[in-house]
């Protein structure tokens, strides 16, 4: 049996980004860190990036181990996907994606599974926010709202996808088969 617990770990900043009204969040996108470890996804969260003193961060971190971090409230928005900040939850698991070589053609497969206490929590994590935000509807990927290429690191002739997370390891139907939410895929 999972014990759902949530460790507030507010960033520095956290006072600084902009607040809204529950009401205005309708979607959660999933991301994975790509990043080794939690700490190391702490410290790039910590690194302030825009003049307002802010960085990019989503606002839940889930550890291989389904511990819960608390970076930023729901009801202050975090910077974790273009365009769709305003009006949604990030959720990042520790999962090391294609880290270090995030945009080297060379290096885009994403082989580590989630571990399955890490998904139990979530699922649950997901299941405490529609209790809490009576406005939730939809789940997305970011790989499923940022679409944007860029050119590989490695190949000047080549383009790689810019996200690609939480990538194709993600059990989308374990977890859309515990939650009334909605996948949502641009484009």
């Amino acid at each position: 049996m999972f014990a759902f617990a949530l460790h507030p770990h507010p960033l520095p900043y956290v006072l600084a980004l902009d607040h809204r009204p529950l009401a205005a969040i309708d979607t959660v996108v999933i991301h994975c860190t790509e990043l080794p470890d939690l700490a190391t996804a702490r410290d790039y969260g910590e690194r302030m990036l825009y003049p307002s003193g802010t960085g990019n961060s989503g606002h839940f971190y889930i550890d291989r181990d389904g511990r819960i971090e608390e970076y930023v409230p729901p009801d202050r928005v975090a910077h974790h996907t273009h365009g769709w900040n305003a009006r949604s939850i990030g959720i990042e698991l520790v999962n090391t994606g294609r880290y270090p070589h995030w945009l080297d053609s060379r290096h885009q497969a994403m082989a580590e599974p989630y571990p399955d206490v890490q998904i139990t929590a979530l699922i649950a994590l997901l299941q405490w926010l529609e209790g809490q935000v009576g406005t939730l509807r939809g789940i997305a990927g970011h790989e499923d709202l940022d679409l944007g290429e860029v050119t590989a690191s490695d190949a000047p002739g080549v383009s790689v996808r810019r996200k690609r997370d939480p990538g194709p390891l993600f059990p989308w139907p374990t977890v859309l088969s515990e939650t009334r939410l909605q996948r949502i895929i641009a484009g």
